[in-house]
């Protein structure tokens, strides 16, 4: 914890459901790997279990865990109509607290909630940072079988303003007027749009950006890299959200063509030293 960080997520490493068994998922998992391949010293706070190989997941990555009995566990499955998701269990809490104090200035900060995980108070522990949002996780609730639902978010119009670039989803979206309220409530707003690319609203300014066209494989963790991609461009650029958003683009683009964590990390550092990014 001595060395400086470039980069901090905060958010449940998760463990996906697959026909081979659990393997290990969540915003933390696929941004944080993506972030450290675009050359940031990267930290995460979790919640794990004890016997959660998260040192083998997430090699050279600051870890700081929170303890738990029992890990966030999905079950995602996609369809020509979007995924959909089941949640079977969810590890501990995270709250200002368990944020090392070092870790409190970082340049770039991903508060990345996927079950609501994340005391929306932490927000206000980063006063030099950029701070960048992935709100599914505050976003959605599940029923009585874990089936996963998008849903009204209460806070939103307190938690948006204080990020410096918010980033949703066209599932996270119950209707046309929420999309209107996030706009008027964030600085920068950024609406993914799968194999469609994202939309882009800054001020009175909106503009679509698409997406390469791609061989798709699995389609897991690729909204998690397009916001770490975003997030870091957009440090770099002094603040260029079109420009952000198209090289975003591009890597959440290279990263459905590979089947799991391990091999789209391989790729995506092969695809940057090949191509120059």
């Amino acid at each position: 914890m001595n060395e400086p960080i470039d980069y901090l997520i905060i958010g449940h490493i998760s463990q996906d459901v697959t026909p081979n068994g659990f393997k290990i998922g969540g915003t933390a998992a696929y941004a944080g790997r993506a972030a450290q391949i675009m050359g940031c010293r990267t930290a995460v706070v979790t919640s794990a279990t004890a016997d959660t190989d998260l040192a083998t997941a997430l090699p050279d990555i600051y870890l700081y865990r929170v303890p738990t009995a029992e890990n966030t566990t999905f079950d995602n499955v996609y369809t020509e109509n979007g995924r959909s998701q089941i949640i079977h269990n969810i590890a501990a809490p995270l709250t200002p607290a368990h944020v090392p104090t070092e870790w409190q200035r970082v340049p770039i900060v991903h508060l990345g909630p996927v079950a609501n995980e994340i005391d929306p108070a932490m927000i206000n522990l980063f006063s030099n940072s950029l701070i960048g949002l992935t709100p599914q996780g505050w976003m959605r609730r599940w029923d009585e079988n874990g089936r996963v639902y998008a849903r009204e978010w209460e806070a939103a119009a307190v938690i948006l303003p204080l990020a410096a670039a918010v980033i949703i989803s066209e599932e996270d979206l119950l209707h046309d007027g929420m999309l209107a309220q996030y706009r008027q409530w964030s600085r920068l707003l950024v609406l993914t749009r799968g194999r469609q690319g994202c939309t882009v609203f800054l001020g009175d300014e909106s503009r679509d950006v698409p997406a390469p066209s791609v061989p798709e494989v699995e389609f897991t963790g690729a909204g998690d890299i397009f916001a770490a991609a975003y997030f870091i461009r957009l440090w770099q650029t002094s603040g260029n959200p079109w420009e952000s958003a198209r090289f975003a683009n591009e890597m959440a683009a290279q990263s459905v063509t590979q089947p799991d964590l391990e091999t789209k990390m391989k790729h995506l550092r092969e695809w940057q030293v090949t191509n120059g990014k």
